[in-house]
């Protein structure tokens, strides 16, 4: 178990589970901002509440003299009067409506088109950056599907909660007008049931984002399973595969299971505030009666109940349990910082950019190029229940530099490059590659990001040109030579017959082979190499020349260090020990990491000197 910071020294920082709080936050100044320039649109709505808390109020006040002052008193006429009263109050739910509707339309649509525009302004801003992942593919999505759900969610939560507040005040003043011992009896049953609603809230939405994570992750491993079923038999990794997709499987059957947990919490929960009162209310009548309460009066208590109150509180809590929820999710990836602004937006430590203030005479202070590697708290646990292998991983790693990663066996080095490569999906965190987040995407687009040499290389039936090129098929003659020439592949191209030769896998031995897949990566146009034990089986002299030359390629070279001369060579290393991660230079290392002062006294290789 690996945690810490690798860009600063081993200071740990661990990223709480999000559960909501966060989207919350980003999205509540831009809605107070929205409201903010609607108050009269707001005070109209309003206007047009009260007539409907009225109308409640009015329901339920009617029948209790209809019965109490007409049809028990022997009233008859004054009994349909009022019953009356509450006909009209029922009839006026049409204009009511119609007028709510008249003003919410002064919400829905400056919210539709706003978001529009902050759709476009984000796909143009996205596609403006150019390179790999510079076509926003979820820019359809946003502009149709996403905004139409947040307006309509918009909507209906602006109608369910203005209509639950106003009817609500109607009904309790009108419990509290027939008597107030109709509130001692009603009102604690409503009370723990919203409450226990309301609690539900931030758990259930963690679980939803937890279930969509593991969804997701299954998703894409199968996806990436199926589009790599030759390399995953050639390079005899299937069981591995097998393996991580059972715990994908068990990761999402377990996070099922916790959503439908809250959920019967949340059923409960309605199952209180709407049931509960009825049957306090019922339970209480012989203590009401010998408090004075008329029939009149009870049954009035029933129609706010049963008409006005209860309906209300079912709609809100269904609203929000599921409007809600959509809402904040598609306002948050709508609203989301724009990309190129991002930087901006977040500290200097975080992402990456230039800490200096802006230059004189308004000018910004020219921005830093991006990260080649970025692990923001990175977590991974090889089952639900398993001890992290990383745990709240921090790691920068600039454009063009040479970071070496030892450790002893098993320590994480290999999850640590799979991560990268995007074919591992953290268990949480984030992994960007040149400021793109690499869990999910196409095969195609990583191939753009990086290119990944594992340890068992790869190497297949056809002409050593065709093995060379296979990152790069419009590779050149003179670039083929270059490579062959600075991988000191030379004997080997001759002695099967130059770039048009045969190769034969089998009758290579497996130096050959990763000499072939190191000069395939040093032709590759992706601008991040990563080498996960990609020269084991060369001698010294050769893996000095092969990561000498994979160094001065223009781009990131990351190698998963063999033996300790790689890491001397490096720029920087990074030192995995399962407690914290070290990373720093050679010299810097060994006065801060025991673990390395160890390995350079142990690990086998040439002698400890910078080149």
């Amino acid at each position: 178990m690996t945690s810490g910071s690798a860009s600063a020294g081993d200071r740990r920082t661990h990223a709480p589970a999000d559960d909501g709080s966060g989207a919350l936050r980003r999205v509540l100044p831009p809605a107070r901002r929205f409201l903010a320039r609607r108050k009269g649109v707001l005070a109209r709505l309003g206007l047009w509440s009260l007539v409907e808390s009225a109308q409640a109020f009015l329901v339920g006040f009617a029948v209790a003299h209809a019965v109490d002052e007409g049809f028990l008193a022997g009233e008859t006429r004054r009994g349909l009067l009022w019953l009356a009263v509450a006909l009209v109050a029922v009839l006026s739910g049409a204009p009511v409506v119609r007028g709510v509707f008249a003003q919410l339309a002064g919400l829905t649509e400056p919210l539709r088109d706003g978001l529009v525009r902050r759709a476009v302004d984000r796909s143009m801003a996205l596609a403006a950056l150019g390179g790999p992942g510079g076509t926003d593919r979820a820019a359809v999505s946003r502009l149709t599907n996403q905004v139409e759900i947040a307006r309509d969610s918009f909507a209906g939560l602006v109608l369910t909660l203005r209509s639950f507040v106003f009817t609500a005040a109607g009904a309790l003043i009108g419990l509290l007008s027939l008597h107030p011992a109709l509130l001692l009896v009603v009102l604690p049953p409503l009370a723990v049931g919203l409450a226990l609603f309301l609690a539900t809230l931030r758990p259930m939405a963690a679980a939803q984002r937890r279930a969509l994570a593991a969804d997701e992750a299954l998703g894409d491993h199968a996806t990436r399973s199926r589009a790599a079923l030759r390399d995953l038999t050639a390079c005899g990794t299937g069981p591995e595969t097998e393996q991580r997709g059972a715990e994908l499987v068990a990761d999402a059957a377990a996070t099922a299971r916790t959503l439908a947990r809250w959920a019967a919490v949340r059923t409960t929960a309605l199952g209180v505030a709407g049931n509960l009162p009825v049957l306090a209310l019922l339970v209480a009548v012989p203590w009401l009666r010998g408090r004075g309460v008329t029939a009149g009066a009870l049954l009035g208590a029933f129609t706010y109940l049963v008409q006005s109150l209860l309906p209300a509180l079912h709609t809100l809590m269904t609203a929000l349990g599921a409007a809600g929820a959509r809402l904040l999710v598609v306002l948050d990836r709508i609203l989301g910082p724009t990309p190129g602004a991002e930087a901006e937006a977040t500290p200097p430590s975080a992402a990456g950019t230039d800490p200096r203030p802006p230059a004189l005479g308004g000018r910004p202070a020219p921005r830093r190029p991006a990260p080649a590697v970025e692990l923001r708290s990175v977590t991974l646990s090889y089952g639900v229940r398993a001890e992290p292998v990383l745990d709240s991983l921090d790691l920068r790693v600039a454009q063009g530099e040479h970071l070496a990663v030892v450790g002893p066996s098993g320590i994480g080095k290999s999850t640590l490059t799979r991560l990268v490569a995007g074919t591992l999906a953290p268990s949480g965190g984030q992994v960007r590659v040149a400021g793109q987040a690499v869990t999910g995407r196409a095969a195609a687009e990583l191939a753009a990001l990086r290119a990944l040499v594992p340890q068992e290389a790869y190497v297949f039936t056809g002409t050593v040109g065709d093995n060379l090129a296979y990152f790069r098929p419009d590779a050149g003659r003179a670039e083929l030579d270059a490579a062959v020439r600075e991988l000191g592949l030379r004997p080997l191209v001759e002695r099967l017959g130059g770039l048009d030769g045969p190769v034969r896998p089998a009758e290579l031995t497996h130096a050959e082979r990763q000499l072939v897949a190191l000069a395939r990566a040093y032709l590759s146009p992706s601008p991040l190499l990563l080498l996960d034990e990609a020269t084991c089986h060369l001698d010294p002299a050769a893996e000095a020349r092969a990561e000498e030359a994979l160094a001065r390629r223009p781009g990131t070279l990351v190698v998963v260090a063999h033996r300790l001369s790689s890491a001397v060579r490096a720029d920087r290393v990074l030192v995995l020990d399962g407690v914290a991660a070290v990373c720093g230079t050679h010299e810097e290392v060994l006065d801060r990491s025991p673990l390395y002062r160890d390995l350079t006294g142990h690990w086998r290789g040439e002698p400890l000197r910078r080149p």
